[in-house]
């Protein structure tokens, strides 16, 4: 962990200690709290799952953004837990697991997590939906179109100008791998050449990055300022920036596909109820509501077999798409996260 990262974790712990100290009956009373990423995806979940379960259940349920990793390490270990169902990436399911912060689900209480595919269901996280870390340009900058591969995203001569990439490791590995020639199927596991090879790569493109983006909403912005020509971004904030006439293109091909994770931070007064909500939102039913709002899809494959021509051109999980994409193995890029780390940092720092 960098040291200003340390810092940042031992301050939110120092806080939420004091918090613990002076907690009342009233904290260990207050209102389920769900929390998310914020835009498009906190939106779409609102309105597919914690607004329907809420009116259901006749209670409050606040909804909060941005999820952070280390804060739900801080409210855990500060015995002052803040929030009760998160939504994160899945190298924190994995993360929480091994560290020991999040709650073991009870599979029994989410029934509706059997219709699943094996990959999306793990002991300390669901998936309840799906996206995509895909290419995107200024189609200012392209007005016939932008890179259709990673390979081409990192061709600075055919398509010039500044790029735009995650902060962090994940999804860099495995773009880097894909531009570098490896096949899709070949991307996991995870092993040191693979690594050395995509360290390799990035550093390469590095001299054209002028943005390492931590917040999905900077893509879709800098894109439509022509501050980038080009970056990698979340699908479901490209949808919703072309729904409102941004000037930017997106393409699927050479996606990374993912999904979003619930996770119970241990502790939660609201176990129950996180488990309640977790199983509401796998129901077909609900899933199908992610359809008509075009930004992230279903998890749940059969809840796609409703969706209109239009809809599924922009669905991560049809045939159509997935055929073109990569799938994160979630596992594996938690182990290449934590034993690069500090290699990820000094190259993209450095």
């Amino acid at each position: 962990m960098r040291r200003r990262e340390f810092l940042a974790t031992a301050a939110a712990a120092g806080a939420l200690t004091g918090l613990a100290g002076a907690m009342s009956p009233a904290f260990a009373a207050r209102p389920f709290t769900f929390t998310s990423w914020g835009g498009a995806l906190s939106d779409a979940e609102k309105a597919a799952f914690t607004d329907p379960f809420a009116q259901m259940k006749g209670i409050e349920i606040i909804n909060t953004s941005p999820t952070e990793t280390a804060k739900i390490k801080a409210m855990v270990e500060a015995g002052a837990v803040e929030w009760d169902l998160v939504d994160v990436g899945g190298r924190t399911v994995w993360q929480g697991g091994e560290d020991g912060f999040l709650e073991k689900l009870d599979l029994s209480k989410i029934p509706n997590a059997a219709a699943l595919e094996p990959g999306w269901v793990s002991p300390y996280g669901i998936a309840t939906s799906t996206g995509a870390t895909i290419i995107a340009w200024s189609s200012n900058a392209f007005p016939d179109g932008g890179p259709q591969s990673w390979a081409d995203f990192y061709d600075v001569k055919r398509f010039p100008g500044p790029r735009g990439l995650y902060k962090y490791f994940y999804y860099n590995y495995e773009a880097a791998l894909l531009a570098a020639g490896v096949k899709r199927d070949e991307v996991f596991p995870m092993t040191e050449e693979k690594v050395e090879m995509a360290l390799a790569k990035v550093a390469e493109l590095k001299p054209n990055v002028s943005v390492w983006w931590g917040a999905g909403a900077q893509p879709p912005q800098l894109l439509s300022t022509g501050e980038l020509a080009l970056s990698s971004a979340w699908s479901g904030r490209m949808l919703a920036a072309t729904a409102e006439g941004a000037p930017v293109g997106y393409t699927y091909k050479d996606g990374i596909a993912w999904a979003n994770w619930w996770v119970i931070p241990k502790g939660s007064p609201h176990v129950e109820t996180a488990h309640e909500l977790l199983n509401y939102a796998l129901a077909a039913e609900n899933q199908a509501k992610l359809l008509e709002l075009k930004t992230y899809g279903p998890v749940l494959g059969s809840a796609t077999d409703s969706a209109d021509a239009e809809t599924r051109k922009i669905l991560v999980m049809t045939e159509d798409n997935i055929k073109d994409m990569v799938i994160l193995n979630e596992e594996e890029a938690n182990k290449y996260s934590r034993a690069y780390e500090e290699r990820w940092n000094q190259l993209m720092l450095g």
